[in-house]
């Protein structure tokens, strides 16, 4: 299930401005922290269409470090062409973000063994370009199974999803959904914290196994920067910056609708992002702010803009 249909499903469309936006002094930095995230671009989820060569094309162009695989596009690609866009990705050292998990396995039995059967060769597709890290969102409710059973079926499911993953060099994120509205829409609410992401990645038990770790989400479970420095930098696969709209109570906010980084300074990004500089993680940064004011610009305006909030954010910390 695609996480744009998910919220489509359960949210009432309503578009959010994000321009103008709000823009917020960094301060004095008396010193220049040596940044060691990537910036990524995600192309899809800021309303920009592009296959692989032109996510490559326009990260190249606008300055993106990172860009997010395609297993499903690489698995079609030719010894010949896997060569050329890795030298292509290392003339202009652009590295690899994180990829969305190719198997449902929320739904059915039958729907999760036929998706699994084709992980493994779309695993072994991304460790030819030398890309290390897929993704996936955790439903924080069901209306069926209580929030033992759905433990248990998470744990079982993903962790012959890691272990897949694991023989290809792979790691795997977890994103749990902290607004407390998700929770209270069906009958058993389930996992919406880091605490209690911490006991899914406990009871799967493979060490390939960690966050992806959203300012938006980290802001609606009431999640702390101290909450962040429980984490070791291995512990998380992938960072989402996101700030929440203005005028709402934390636990009114609702999963589609969100704004860039710094387009309203709800969400203080300088203590999130701070924590995570003092527990070392060195790996993507990326946008998901499911904005339909981003979604309605041409490509290339969205690139811009997008980029132009995720460095304005990290200026925060001196980067």
């Amino acid at each position: 299930m695609e996480r744009r249909k998910f919220i489509q499903n359960t949210v009432a469309a309503s578009a959010t401005t994000i321009l103008p936006m709000k823009l917020f002094s960094a301060g004095k930095v008396s010193a220049t922290v040596e940044r060691k995230f990537r910036i990524c671009l995600n192309p899809g989820i800021i309303g920009v269409k592009a296959n692989l060569q032109e996510s490559l094309d326009y990260a190249i162009k606008y300055g993106y470090e990172s860009i997010v695989s395609a297993p499903r596009e690489l698995i079609r690609y030719s010894n010949n062409q896997i060569d050329e866009l890795n030298a292509k990705m290392k003339e202009n050292n652009i590295g690899w973000g994180s990829t969305n998990i190719p198997v449902e396995y929320r739904q059915s039995k039958s729907r999760f063994n036929e998706d699994f059967k084709g992980l493994r060769k779309q695993c072994e597709a991304l460790e030819k370009v030398g890309a290390s890290r897929m993704n996936t969102w955790i439903i924080s409710t069901h209306d069926n199974l209580t929030y033992n059973e759905n433990m248990r079926q998470h744990a079982y499911r993903l962790g012959e999803c890691a272990q897949v993953m694991k023989d290809s060099g792979i790691r795997l994120g977890l994103e749990y959904l902290g607004m407390r509205t998700m929770m209270a829409g069906g009958r058993y609410p389930f996992i919406g914290s880091m605490k209690e992401g911490k006991e899914l990645i406990a009871e799967i038990g493979k060490n390939n196994v960690g966050f992806v770790l959203d300012s938006y989400h980290w802001h609606t479970a009431n999640d702390t920067a101290a909450d962040i420095r429980t984490l070791d930098s291995n512990d998380i696969i992938t960072v989402d910056l996101n700030d929440a709209p203005s005028g709402f109570e934390r636990v009114a906010l609702v999963d589609g609708k969100r704004e860039l980084p710094l387009a309203t300074g709800v969400i203080d990004l300088k203590e999130f992002l701070q924590a995570l500089i003092d527990i070392g993680y060195d790996g993507p940064v990326r946008t998901e702010p499911f904005n339909q004011v981003l979604n309605d610009m041409d490509n290339d305006e969205a690139l811009k803009v997008n980029m132009e909030a995720i460095k304005k954010t990290l200026a925060l910390v001196g980067m």
